[in-house]
């Protein structure tokens, strides 16, 4: 009960961060990636504000034992370039520039944005449900040639 307490409270704050700061505007997004056109570098301030609390947030891990719940923190990320992280960011980013929306906001403007928010929000789910199964399929193959 509290974790998931604690779950709806760090999702709620994330939601109201991608409001406030204007990221469930797809144009504005948009305008992130337009370089040679009318581009917006809001998107950069957005990045720092969140990349500047995580790093502190990282040396705070480290003095202290567990978290409020008392679970271990999550290890640091690996820094290895591996083909899943490419290919990953490759259809991460590729979405990103046609919709303008990443798994945050489209999870926060599925409730407003009407039928489009909606199936690409359907979309994003189903291509993650897929995607395990599709490596495991790919990856036999694979090993078969």
């Amino acid at each position: 009960m509290k974790r998931n307490l604690y779950a709806a409270l760090a999702g709620a704050t994330f939601g109201l961060g991608l409001l406030l700061s204007g990221m469930t505007d797809t144009l504005k997004v948009q305008g992130w990636l337009d370089l040679f056109g009318a581009w917006d570098p809001t998107l950069a301030f957005v990045m720092a504000g969140a990349i500047l609390p995580m790093a502190l947030a990282w040396r705070v891990t480290r003095l202290r034992g567990g978290s409020v719940l008392g679970t271990a923190f999550p290890t640091k990320p690996d820094v290895r370039l591996d083909p899943n992280l490419i290919v990953g960011s490759i259809f991460f980013g590729a979405g990103w520039a046609l919709a303008g929306l990443c798994p945050g906001p489209a999870m926060a403007t599925a409730t407003f944005s009407g039928a489009g928010g909606l199936l690409f929000l359907l979309a994003m789910v189903a291509g993650m449900v897929a995607a395990p199964a599709l490596k495991t399929r790919i990856a036999r193959l694979g090993a078969a040639a």
